[in-house]
């Protein structure tokens, strides 16, 4: 028997004020007799959608879809400028962790602070006071004040109260990956909990992977507009499909850094042929090309390649000198070809970083961050889930007859 939807998104809009400019004090505003003149902005428009009672839901978009308002809509923090929205049930939120926490109180005294502004009662707290700290694994510090934290040990006790409200439903917005891979596997059991238990979790991540792997279905928000809704892999597809559409080169310009004596002007993949291609298949031949331009002499320099699929997850990190290939010196324009004989990683939108760098890899001439990117389609072997293609063989034989 369905239990009915956990949260009801009925024709949901929400705006913005965006100011042109803003007064600096009271005084200001009535010397200037006037209010600040602004333009409205809408972060939703009439979104509608019903997430299941018991499911893991994801919500998708590039920056400014509307995603976290959406969110915060559900967790009653902003109100919708038009339509309805109804959560049943207890609501915890994982939005900015540790928000609540008061930096002169030690650590127990803000579990107990935070708990009581997330809706739990002090004997509630009490009761679950030594699996929150355990979970956050500061037990050494816990009478500490969080002042004297790192980042790190604040976003994980932040995230370990909020776990344990108990709530019937769940908002989390990209706090997926906080603290170490130990505690990141906690987080994940947790998860896998809560799913289990019948609890409703809402999610908005940047790493699709997470989506995939977490979500049962997800919603696709482009602009404020609910673009579409379906199961979770399929919306990833659609996302990635309709981001990378426009794109006719792989060229792009992400983050630098480096002293700049040398740098990496370009990234080509050429394919077979020699011709530089952004479209290529599972199991192509396929060649990595970096121009680089050095305006001094650079002793045994390290070129170092990067390829990340392109929602983040990092897939190899190929490097001249793990390979024995250092040059004595380079002096003016080059180019460095990385050759694969197959590539074999399953269909997906590629990112290639490059780096420059001293022999002792600690110096940084140049290092440039998804500074191309290509599309890999089906291809041979013929497989399509995870990262890699392993190009195994199958064999199936009966152990038993039919009777």
């Amino acid at each position: 028997m369905s239990l009915g939807p956990a949260i009801t998104v009925a024709g949901v809009s929400k705006k913005y004020r965006k100011y042109h400019e803003r007064n600096q004090s009271l005084k200001a505003s009535v010397m200037r007799g006037r209010r600040a003149r602004y333009d409205e902005f809408w972060a939703l428009r009439d979104v509608t959608l019903d997430i299941a009672t018991g499911t893991t839901y994801g919500l998708v978009g590039e920056n400014g879809s509307g995603k976290s308002t959406l969110l915060k809509c559900m967790a009653r923090i902003l109100r919708p400028d038009g339509g309805d929205l109804v959560v049943h049930g207890k609501v915890s939120a994982l939005l900015e962790l540790g928000a609540g926490f008061h930096p002169e109180l030690s650590g127990r005294e803000n579990v107990f602070l935070n708990g009581a502004l997330l809706g739990m009662g002090k004997k509630e707290i009490t009761s679950r006071f030594d699996d929150i700290v355990g979970f956050a694994g500061l037990e050494e510090f816990i009478d500490s004040p969080v002042k004297n934290y790192s980042s790190g040990m604040y976003v994980r006790l932040g995230f370990a109260v909020a776990i344990h409200v108990d709530p019937d439903v769940l908002l989390v917005d990209e706090v997926l990956a906080v603290g170490d891979a130990e505690f990141q596997e906690r987080c994940t059991e947790k998860f896998g909990e809560l799913r289990n238990s019948g609890k409703t979790i809402v999610i908005v991540s940047h790493a699709l992977e997470s989506i995939r792997t977490l979500c049962d279905e997800a919603a696709f928000l482009e602009h404020g507009i609910l673009r579409n809704v379906g199961p979770a892999a399929d919306i990833c597809d659609q996302y990635l499909d309709e981001v990378h559409a426009n794109r006719t080169d792989g060229s792009l310009d992400g983050l630098r850094f480096g002293s700049g004596e040398a740098r990496v002007e370009q990234i080509e993949l050429l394919g077979a042929d020699g011709r530089a291609t952004h479209d290529v298949r599972t199991g192509d031949e396929v060649t990595i090309r970096l121009h680089y331009q050095a305006d001094e002499p650079i002793e045994q320099p390290v070129f170092g390649l990067g390829i990340s699929r392109v929602d983040g997850v990092h897939i190899s990190g190929p490097n001249t000198r793990d390979a024995d290939v250092i040059p004595e010196k380079i002096f003016g324009a080059g180019t460095v070809d990385f050759k694969i004989e197959r590539l074999l990683i399953v269909p997906g939108t590629y990112a290639i970083s490059a780096s420059l760098y001293d022999y002792h890899r600690v110096h940084a001439y140049d290092s440039r961050r998804d500074l191309h990117r290509f599309d890999v389609a089906s291809g041979e072997p013929n497989e399509r889930f995870g990262v890699v293609a392993l190009g195994g063989t199958w064999d199936i034989t009966p152990t038993e007859g039919p009777e």
